[in-house]
């Protein structure tokens, strides 16, 4: 009997201490972030030097462009979502070539911006002129369909 609850300590105190060490990682990782915040979900942290993800929006940025009638290109996302994950490297490269910058706002990381911006699922990119939404397109697409958008958008 004694075996098993020594046996049972010391797994318990090995998985403690597992989830110390990478708590206690995912927080030295998120230090400094673009997000402002000091816990990021794992997902987030995992595409914090990725390139693709590097013109993040945050929500009161975002709200402050609307206020002040500017135009933009907003780009819903969630780090774990595998359609934003298969489209955002196809997206992001024609933006560039295009011309077109795209803001990143995470819906991970901001929740409350599914209801504030009428986000029903992810990826939604959503043009803004005059801080007033005139389109938005959800879900997947082709490079080419992207292309064509984001040439037409930025006209």
């Amino acid at each position: 009997m004694k075996k098993i609850l020594l046996f049972g300590a010391v797994i318990l105190i090995l998985f403690g201490g597992l989830a110390f060490v990478t708590t206690y990682q995912n927080s030295q990782k998120a230090e400094g972030n673009v997000y402002g915040k000091a816990n990021l979900d794992p997902a987030t942290i995992d595409q914090l030097d990725d390139p693709n993800y590097q013109n993040i929006i945050l929500p009161d940025q975002l709200e402050t462009k609307l206020e002040n009638k500017e135009d933009t290109i907003v780009y819903f996302f969630s780090p774990r979502c595998e359609h934003c994950v298969a489209t955002t490297p196809v997206l992001m490269p024609i933006a560039e070539d295009v011309g077109v910058e795209i803001n990143q706002l995470n819906l991970l990381e901001f929740e409350d911006s599914w209801n504030e911006y009428k986000i029903t699922g992810t990826p939604t990119l959503v043009h803004y002129q005059d801080g007033k939404e005139v389109d938005r397109v959800e879900g997947s697409s082709t490079e080419e369909a992207y292309r064509t958008l984001l040439e037409e958008w930025k006209q």
